[in-house]
């Protein structure tokens, strides 16, 4: 499976894509980050990020793209910003058909790390030994991007691989 996966953003939108499949080594396919200009009036940044996160999408070419579910925090702006940039990867990929699933920090940390409580070097760490890197991915943002691509090849891929076959089970006993 090959997912994207979004860290969102307004000034830095990690984005990072791995492929793999549960039980098989993960391989890296790109990672980075998309930025916008802090001073720059919010609809140009939006627009920059969708053809940011656009120029990702026709160069990875996912399957599914799992983004970060926006949290609450205590700095208002920083969680309308991540909402606006959550909202952006989520149209771009829904405009392209493909599956979005959205975890939470605490998920993609424990999917990865084994702690839903993991900091940002131990995430970093861990994306960089999974995935058999020289170095760490950095910003964070870009780091944090491959986790929950990570992720979603571990636990969502299973969740939409039971699902289908429900599903094919249900249309069986139809018939």
């Amino acid at each position: 499976m090959r997912v994207m996966g979004v860290d969102p953003g307004l000034t830095r939108c990690g984005v990072g894509a791995v492929v793999g499949r549960t039980g098989v080594p993960l391989e890296l396919i790109a990672v980075g980050v998309v930025r916008t200009g802090a001073d720059d009036p919010l609809p140009d940044r939006l627009v920059a990020l969708e053809a940011g996160l656009e120029h990702w999408l026709d160069t990875v070419r996912p399957e599914a793209v799992a983004v970060e579910r926006v949290f609450s925090q205590h700095n208002t702006q920083t969680v309308i910003g991540t909402a606006q940039a959550s909202g952006v990867a989520i149209l771009c990929a829904a405009r392209r058909g493909l599956p979005v699933s959205l975890y939470t920090p605490s998920e993609a940390k424990a999917a990865i790390c084994g702690s839903g409580t993991a900091d940002k070097a131990q995430v970093g760490s861990m994306v960089t030994r999974l995935l058999r890197l020289k170095e760490m991915p950095k910003p964070a943002d870009a780091a944090d991007a491959l986790a929950l691509a990570i992720c979603h090849v571990w636990r969502g891929g299973n969740q939409q691989r039971l699902a289908s076959a429900l599903a094919k089970a249900t249309r069986g006993r139809a018939r």
